[in-house]
């Protein structure tokens, strides 16, 4: 695989005049409002909502997907979706460019996002993560049958888990190369038998005239600086969700098999949007 990319000197940040300011000072103070308004109303429903449904969350997802979908309004930004999102229990996986795609994803799908433990302990970013259920893992052999069993919990009380293959992010002009790692934790009695997975693809297409790779967010880059270059941009372009039809885990022989099956797939409606 060519990883030229990943070295290649990250995109020139919007050009930052008065007027740059004044968008990222609007749009920034609107979007903190919504976001952690949006947490401090989710963490009082919490309060009831835990001791009545438990791990269930019938009623605080509707308010991470209305955020979600206001931050797009807030910036101006086009949010297209294609196809059918699955009913069937399971987990959706998606290729990864941004931080934009957890808002992306979660505007019109309810769904749980899996995460490497480390990111729990993140300022910020973390605390969001914990107040809207994401499932944190470590990635380590000896933590499958604990990884198993907290997705059978979550699965079990209607959640549709969402995790990211490739394992990083990337410039928003590719997908990697998949990881068949958290597939396995499907292929465990009685999952493979109960559950289906759906791939979904997301693609940017950036405002004219801008670099291409203005939403990719990898490698070193900071996310206070990328935050700010997205917040600055005059007129923002377009995020596409395509949701593929979702395929039973029992269909397939292993997590090897099933992981290139969901890239081929991620990967073949990636460069149709393109094209």
């Amino acid at each position: 695989m060519d990883d030229a990319w990943f070295t290649a000197p990250a995109p020139a940040r919007v050009t930052r005049d008065v007027w740059a300011w004044l968008r990222i000072t609007r749009r920034g103070v609107a979007l903190g409002v919504v976001v952690f308004g949006g947490l401090a109303i989710l963490l009082l429903i919490r309060l009831v909502e835990k001791p009545v449904h438990g791990v269930a969350r019938p009623w605080t997802p509707w308010i991470t997907q209305g955020v979600c979908r206001a931050a797009f309004a807030i910036l101006g930004m086009r949010h297209i979706t294609q196809g059918t999102r699955m009913t069937q229990p399971g987990a959706v996986v998606a290729n990864h460019a941004s931080w934009l795609d957890i808002f992306a994803l979660t505007a019109r799908k309810r769904v749980y996002f899996v995460s490497k433990d480390e990111v729990a302990g993140w300022p910020g970013i973390g605390w969001l993560a914990k107040a809207t259920g994401t499932v944190f893992i470590k990635r380590a052999a000896r933590e499958a049958q604990a990884q198993k069993m907290l997705f059978e919990e979550r699965l079990s009380a209607g959640h549709k888990l969402l995790f990211f293959p490739e394992g990083t992010s990337s410039d928003s002009l590719r997908v990697l190369h998949f990881k068949s790692t958290l597939f396995a934790a499907f292929f465990t009695e009685p999952l493979r038998h109960k559950v289906f997975i759906q791939p979904v693809t997301v693609r940017y297409t950036a405002p004219p005239g801008s670099d291409p790779r203005v939403y990719g967010w990898w490698g070193d880059m900071d996310f206070a600086g990328h935050l700010l270059t997205v917040l600055a941009i005059r007129r923002h372009g377009t995020v596409e969700v395509m949701y593929h039809a979702p395929v039973p885990v029992s269909d397939f022989a292993d997590r090897k098999v099933l992981a290139k099956h969901c890239e081929t797939v991620i990967r073949a409606g990636f460069e149709a949007g393109r094209a």
